[in-house]
C-alpha cells in the first residue's frame, strides 16, 4: 500500500497484519517551480524516504505548491492534487507527482500540494519501528487522526487562494479550479468543500476517502468519488454516508464503486478494477463542462 494511511490505519482495522515496512532515507526532493505557501522562514523539518521504491515525505512543516502545467494545448481547467499518508506523511510520488503529470498531459493544469502533517519521530529507525509495531496492533503514538487537522485544512485553502490569485499567470480559468485528494488527501478534499466557504473548489474529487457522512454546504460543488469495495475505509464507514449526504442535500455526485483494488492504488493497480479510473474522472470533467471555456 502506497499511502502511510493504509499502514497506520490497518493497525486499527486488521491487527493481525504483520508485514513490516522499510523506509530508506533519501535526500530532499525539491521540485521545479515549487512555491512556499506559508512563512518561508518557518523551520524545515522534512524527512524524505523511499518505501517500496516510491518517494514519501514526512514531518512537513513548510507547505508548498508545485505547478505541473500542460506543455501542449490546455483546457483551462486546473486541479490541486493532495497526496495521502494518514496525515503522518505524504505519498507524494504515487499520489502527487504521477497524478499531476497525467492531468497535465491531458491539458489540465495540476498543482501538487505538500501540506503540513502531524509530527513523527525524527529518528528514522524509531519511526519505522513505531509504525511497524502499530501495524501489528500495538499502541505506539504513531496513528492517524480521526479527521483533517486544522493545519492541513489551512494549507488546502491557501492553495486554492494562491492558484486563483495567479490564474492569469498559470493560464487557467479560476472558475474551473478543482481539488483532488487521495486517502488522507480525500479527507482534506471533503474538508475544503465543507469548510472552505467562498474559497471552496469548483469541483471536488476525493479518491478512496473517508466514506462517512459529511456536512454538505448549500453551495457544494459537483463531486466525483471512487473507492474499491475491498478498501478498509469503506468497511470502517459501514456504508456510503458521503454519497448519501450529497444526495440528501440534492447536490451533484458521481460515485464509482470498484470491484477491487484495495487502498492506495494511486493511478490504478494493474490487474484490478482500479486501473483506468482516472479516465472516468476525465470523462466526468468533460460531461460536467469543466474542460470547456465558459462564456
Amino acid at each position: 500500500m502506497r499511502a502511510l494511511l493504509a499502514l497506520a490505519a490497518l493497525a486499527v482495522a486488521t491487527p493481525a497484519i504483520a508485514q513490516e515496512r522499510v523506509f530508506v532515507p533519501i535526500a530532499a526532493q525539491p521540485q521545479p517551480g515549487e512555491i512556499v505557501l506559508g512563512d518561508p522562514k518557518a523551520p524545515d523539518r522534512e524527512q524524505w524516504s523511499r518505501m517500496d521504491g516510491a518517494v514519501n515525505v514526512r514531518n512537513v512543516t513548510r507547505p508548498t505548491l508545485t505547478p505541473v502545467l500542460p506543455v501542449g494545448p490546455s483546457t483551462g481547467a486546473a486541479v490541486i492534487v493532495a497526496p495521502g499518508g494518514g496525515f503522518l506523511g505524504l505519498a507524494i510520488e504515487e499520489e502527487g507527482w504521477k497524478v499531476a503529470r497525467w492531468l497535465a498531459n491531458h491539458g489540465i493544469a495540476a498543482f501538487v500540494l505538500k501540506y503540513r502533517v502531524l509530527p513523527t519521530p525524527p529518528d528514522n529507525a524509531v519511526f519505522q519501528d513505531s509504525l511497524n509495531r502499530a501495524i501489528k496492533g500495538e499502541r505506539t503514538g504513531v496513528s492517524p487522526p480521526e479527521d483533517t487537522p486544522p493545519e492541513a485544512l489551512a494549507d488546502g485553502i491557501a492553495a486554492l487562494r494562491h492558484v486563483r490569485a495567479h490564474a492569469a499567470e498559470y493560464g487557467i480559468d479560476p472558475a474551473r479550479l478543482g481539488f483532488m485528494g487521495f486517502s488522507a488527501g480525500g479527507f482534506l478534499t471533503r474538508s475544503v468543500v465543507a469548510e472552505g466557504g467562498a474559497d471552496k473548489p469548483a469541483f471536488a474529487a476525493p479518491i478512496y476517502p473517508n466514506m462517512k457522512p459529511m456536512k454538505v454546504p448549500a453551495d457544494a460543488p459537483p463531486m466525483f468519488v471512487t473507492i474499491a469495495a475491498d478498501d478498509f475505509l469503506l468497511q470502517r464507514a459501514g456504508g456510503f454516508g458521503l454519497v448519501d449526504s450529497y444526495r440528501a442535500a440534492g447536490k451533484s455526485i458521481e460515485f464509482h464503486l470498484l470491484a477491487d483494488g484495495g487502498h492506495g492504488f494511486g493511478l490504478g493497480k494493474p490487474g484490478t478494477a482500479s486501473a483506468g479510473w482516472i479516465e472516468a474522472f476525465y470523462r466526468w470533467l468533460d460531461t460536467r463542462g469543466f474542460l470547456k471555456a465558459r462564456s
